[in-house]
């Protein structure tokens, strides 16, 4: 990737919708070579896909929970049956498996502390849990779906 492929990228984090010729003006080059590093970018799966983000807010989503679970089982089985049981549940929006004390750590988004429990009593119908333990968001202070691309050389 070079500096151009960078300018791509950094351009369409902030608007996927931006036109082809917008973007290419944006990164000084002609619509045809700049739709040809953007396909190249989708090929190799550096863009992996394109998506629209919804306002929580507007769709009556304000509760964010992060929930940290410990589990003393490891087994494929178990595993396998958790992962399949939290990515069944459309209002876990990540998960992620942890090192250290924590083993999963999921981040939930429903429209209020009702909504949270009734996703907690399905979350521990999934798998053996050892704790389930819940945070709820008082305030987002920083929310970015744009990956950093600084660290990469810019040829």
């Amino acid at each position: 990737m070079d500096k151009k492929d960078l300018q791509i990228l950094s351009l369409l984090q902030q608007d996927a919708s931006i036109s082809l010729a917008d973007l290419a003006e944006a990164v000084n080059l002609s619509p045809t070579p700049c739709w040809r590093r953007l396909q190249r970018l989708r090929e190799t799966g550096v863009i992996h896909k394109q998506v629209v983000l919804c306002d929580p807010e507007q769709l009556q989503l304000g509760v964010t929970v992060f929930v940290t679970i410990r589990t003393s089982r490891h087994s494929d089985d178990w595993t396998r049956q958790f992962v399949e049981g939290t990515r069944a549940i459309p209002e876990i929006v990540e998960i992620y498996r942890m090192s250290g004390d924590i083993d999963y750590l999921l981040k939930i988004v429903v429209p209020d502390i009702k909504g949270y429990d009734a996703v907690y009593k399905r979350l521990i119908r999934v798998a053996d849990l050892s704790d389930v333990s819940a945070g709820f968001s008082m305030e987002v202070i920083k929310h970015t779906t744009a990956l950093p691309m600084g660290h990469l050389s810019q040829s």
